[in-house]
């Protein structure tokens, strides 16, 4: 396994496939329902399998220069609780603290906020109910500055 960011015809396609098909279709959303207006300011993580397959996707947008935003967020049915998803998450991690960001945030589907807070993300409150079903709610963790304890 290994992440990539996509830019490829390809790389793009099995990326918004993945996250269609575990994030959209489920709930019977139209193709297309996938994609987000900010897609292209995001940085995109692409987990793929030793086969080259998509096997999971997650985005990371700036709020602001201080607060990222993890979006997205999809592993592979196949492929699920095997701490597939906690190396997107860490790769994102390291790419917002890279960009200078002080705390992440995200909403996570009721069932994924146990795998959120095994990261060390708390929940900030209860929010939306995404398609009539599926509450969410804001969570947050602050990043350590990669640079602090540097002379």
């Amino acid at each position: 396994m290994h992440i990539i960011e996509p830019v490829s015809a390809t790389d793009l396609t099995q990326y918004y496939r993945l996250r269609y098909e575990e994030l959209r279709k489920p709930w019977n959303q139209p193709p297309g329902s996938e994609r987000a207006p900010d897609d292209d300011a995001a940085i995109h993580a692409l987990l793929l399998d030793d086969a080259g397959k998509a096997a999971g996707v997650c985005r990371l947008s700036f709020v602001s220069p201080e607060e990222a935003q993890l979006r997205f967020m999809a592993i592979r049915k196949d492929l699920q609780s095997r701490g597939l998803g906690k190396l997107l998450v860490d790769y994102l991690e390291e790419k917002a603290r890279l960009h200078g960001a002080r705390f992440i945030s995200l909403q996570a589907r009721e069932r994924a906020v146990p795998f959120y807070e095994r990261l060390g993300y708390t929940v900030v409150k209860k929010t939306h109910l995404l398609f009539g079903e599926i509450q969410h709610y804001e969570m947050r963790k602050e990043l350590a500055n990669p640079l602090a304890g540097q002379n």
